[in-house]
């Protein structure tokens, strides 16, 4: 499919007065890293590609939809409740797509959000796999990863916990394409669909390593330290942001310069598949040298850094192109009731 080429930069100047949020986030993010890197501290888990890698997933995906995949996605975003502050002050012609690009951080951004209760980093209870649409106020931060385990020196390896990212994207995706579920539960759905889809592609959300340093295994990095205490910069945390920072126009400009997935690789819609290849770059790349097998700290070398960028790039590009593909089914020659 030809892409529906978009303009670098959307049209108006409400676009970008109504971008002040996005910013905001990204200010923040960066002024994080800098912290870290000095040594005063930060998150002990983050667990996402970063807001600025989840947008540029959404903005290769938004390149590739069809006119009607395009509308259908964008009537069932304004049912999300976010959605009046994604787009005040945004110029009417940009709407849709700002909608979709921020969509694709709600997942992540409802962690910080009064009403949403984090119930933990494993699935117990309740309403761990439940889909219930916006009505649902718990985090479900375990959506957001699966955790493989693989061990290089034979440390004995737990099974897989259940729900996980791959569970749920199977089960949001099956309902986003059946017409006959609320839209309201669609459009929780879709959100977590474009979130999700970014975090399978990001080799250290399909992975958790143990050693006999780390028998407990390392939680996808999250255990791995780039820099000494009282610093906690996190292996996880550096592959989140590998891609860099910016705001929604950045990640429509660099959605246009990433590398062209193979054909092939655009078509496997086949989640086990892709769970296999983040596994296998987490062990050929993120797992490299100057990594080591216990907790660290590890000085990264100009060389690791640029490997994980170019990763990184290739990852997101294909993200982005097998959404447009699987959205592209779900929405085909249907209609969107909203009720």
């Amino acid at each position: 499919m030809t892409p529906q080429q978009l303009p670098v930069t959307p049209s108006g100047q409400g676009w970008r007065r109504g971008m002040h949020h996005a910013r905001a986030r990204v200010r923040a993010r960066r002024a994080l890293v800098i912290l870290m890197w000095m040594g005063l501290g930060g998150p002990a888990t983050v667990r996402a590609w970063d807001d600025f890698g989840h947008m540029t997933v959404a903005a290769v995906a938004w390149q590739h939809l069809t006119p009607a995949a395009r509308t259908q996605a964008s009537r069932l975003l304004h049912l999300n409740p976010d959605y009046p502050r994604w787009v005040s002050a945004v110029a009417p012609a940009d709407r849709d797509v700002t909608a979709f690009l921020l969509a694709a951080t709600w997942p992540d951004a409802i962690k910080h959000e009064a009403g949403y209760r984090n119930e933990g980093e494993r699935p117990e209870g309740a309403g761990a796999d439940q889909n219930i649409g916006y009505e649902d106020r718990q985090e479900h931060r375990y959506w957001h990863f699966v955790d493989v385990p693989f061990s290089a020196d034979g440390t004995t390896l737990p099974g897989v916990p259940t729900p996980n990212a791959a569970t749920r994207l199977e089960d949001f995706r099956r309902v986003l394409a059946d017409p006959g579920v609320p839209a309201a539960t669609r459009s929780y759905d879709l959100t977590w669909v474009l979130h999700l889809i970014g975090d399978i592609h990001q080799p250290l959300h399909a992975v958790s390593r143990f050693t006999h340093e780390l028998p407990a295994g390392d939680l996808g990095g999250n255990r791995i330290r780039l820099c000494a205490p009282p610093c906690r910069l996190q292996l996880h945390y550096f592959w989140d942001a590998a891609l860099g920072h910016g705001t929604p126009a950045d990640a429509l400009a660099l959605s246009q310069q990433l590398p062209p997935p193979a054909a092939r690789r655009i078509a496997d819609l086949r989640i086990q598949d892709w769970l296999d290849e983040s596994g296998r770059l987490a062990r050929e790349v993120a797992y490299q040298s100057p990594i080591g097998s216990g907790a660290g700290p590890y000085l990264l070398t100009p060389a690791y850094r640029h490997a994980a960028q170019d990763v990184a790039r290739h990852q997101v590009a294909l993200a982005g192109r097998r959404l447009a593909v699987l959205l592209n089914n779900a929405f085909a020659d249907r209609h969107i009731i909203v009720r």
